[in-house]
């Protein structure tokens, strides 16, 4: 009787100590998810990696000759996506193909008002999958992410798309390629 009495009280203390125990830990737990809740969410533009070669976005960044591009990103909110694995084709105009646009109108389009023009606008440059210069078609037809079409054509041993904009440059990245060109690309209205 003693030995059932002494089990009993030291089982008693184990769960006692064990529902206590799980108390605090499910309080810390509970702090713990308030404070993830907290933090705030950075998207695959956030991840360091030196090592790995560079994504669409990091490549866009390092370029002189796409400041503007990179600020349109910025605003449109589209940094993320185009650091994602993708695959992605993003036709890449130019700071000078920008400075072709009518005064004022990259301007405009980068004020929050105009975020989905913004968004439209750059979406008609990005293609979903890798479309290398080479394997490029005169009379390709691409769909692109914002639901348009554009149009390959070959002329003299040069890429233009839909007509206006020359591939001047093909940039391989982690993530797809990048055709650099001298015009910017506008969707049809729709």
């Amino acid at each position: 009787m003693r030995k059932t009495l002494i089990y009993l009280t030291i089982s008693g203390t184990v769960l006692l100590s064990a529902s206590c125990g799980s108390g605090e830990e499910s309080e810390a737990a509970n702090k713990n998810n308030e404070a993830v809740a907290q933090t705030p969410v950075a998207g695959q533009s956030a991840v360091a990696d030196d090592v790995s070669a560079k994504n669409i976005v990091q490549v866009a960044v390092g370029s002189k000759d796409h400041t503007t591009l990179v600020a349109a990103v910025k605003a449109a909110e589209l940094v993320d996506v185009l650091s994602n694995t993708g695959p992605f084709t993003v036709f890449a105009p130019t700071n000078a193909a920008f400075e072709k646009l009518p005064a004022g109108t990259v301007e405009g389009l980068l004020k929050p008002e105009k975020k989905e023009a913004l968004q439209d606008i750059l979406q008609y440059h990005v293609s979903v999958g890798v479309y290398q210069a080479d394997a490029l078609q005169d009379g390709q037809v691409l769909g692109q992410v914002n639901g348009s079409n554009i149009t390959i054509s070959k002329k003299d041993g040069k890429i233009i798309v839909n007509g206006s904009a020359t591939v001047i440059a093909s940039i391989q990245t982690s993530n797809g390629v990048i055709h650099v060109i001298d015009g910017v690309l506008l969707p049809p209205k729709q």
